[in-house]
């Protein structure tokens, strides 16, 4: 039996939502690991923008395709509304109606970054934060409307994706945690250098120990650290012993 276009639609629209739900998995990553600095472990910060825009792209593509061939697809009936409307489709309206509200996230965050140089950055990140709902919501349409994420390889695809997710929050959470805040790196600071100045003393190399010719008894010196001739007892040169001894001068 051949693939009829309505199939053919379906396994379509079936394969866009899984790799559209791996690309948002991977930008909800990328969301949360990057640093306060913008950047990513081992990334410097325009390879990590660069990634985050391309992934965050290609998963609007597939999203849009994803969507497009749902609404094609005869078997079931969707309209445009419903596509952004939420619950108010007629056929499994709380999955859907769950898509359609990840949906309306992922255009709101396209708007506005696209308009990010005329409303602001304070606006923009504000809005951006809906990024972090946008995943877990596609996520339960998901799994809500396709029963074949159930089940087999896809299953263990879509608990790797949630593992994967909950890992990050996790190290996100150790990091900011053994990260000083900002009342506390002055202090930090100032220990490092009282701790620099400290192994550094007059006398002392930069482990604390004696620099070589430096010996702490006194008494003039070499230059490898002897005693000098004049200052040793017995050393042979006019006048030592007595000096030691008071004896006076013949």
């Amino acid at each position: 039996m051949g693939i009829t276009s309505s199939t053919a639609l379906w396994y379509a629209s079936r394969a866009t939502g899984v790799v559209a739900l791996v690309l948002l998995t991977a930008v909800a990553l990328m969301g949360i690991m990057v640093s306060r600095q913008g950047r990513l472990p081992g990334l410097p910060r325009f390879a990590t923008t660069s990634l985050h825009r391309s992934l965050a792209l290609l998963a609007v593509v597939f999203i849009a395709i994803h969507v497009l061939t749902a609404i094609v697809d005869p078997f079931v009936t969707i309209g445009i509304a419903a596509v952004f409307i939420p619950f108010t489709s007629p056929y499994k309206p709380l999955w859907l109606g769950l898509g359609a509200v990840s949906l309306d996230i992922i255009v709101a965050l396209v708007g506005t970054s696209l308009l990010r140089g005329r409303i602001g950055r304070r606006t923009w990140r504000a809005v951006h934060w809906l990024a972090y709902l946008c995943w877990p919501v596609a996520l339960a349409h998901s799994i809500g409307s396709a029963t074949d994420l159930r089940t087999g390889w896809l299953l263990s695809l879509t608990i790797g994706c949630c593992i994967a997710v909950v890992a990050a929050v996790a190290w996100r959470i150790i990091a900011a945690a053994l990260t000083p805040g900002p009342a506390q790196r002055p202090a930090r600071a100032l220990a490092r250098v009282g701790s620099a100045v400290a192994d550094r003393r007059p006398g002392l190399g930069p482990a604390g120990n004696a620099w070589p010719g430096n010996d702490q008894r006194g008494g003039s010196r070499t230059h490898d650290g002897q005693l000098a001739a004049d200052d040793r007892p017995g050393s042979g040169r006019p006048g030592d012993d007595r000096r030691l001894t008071g004896a006076a001068p013949r």
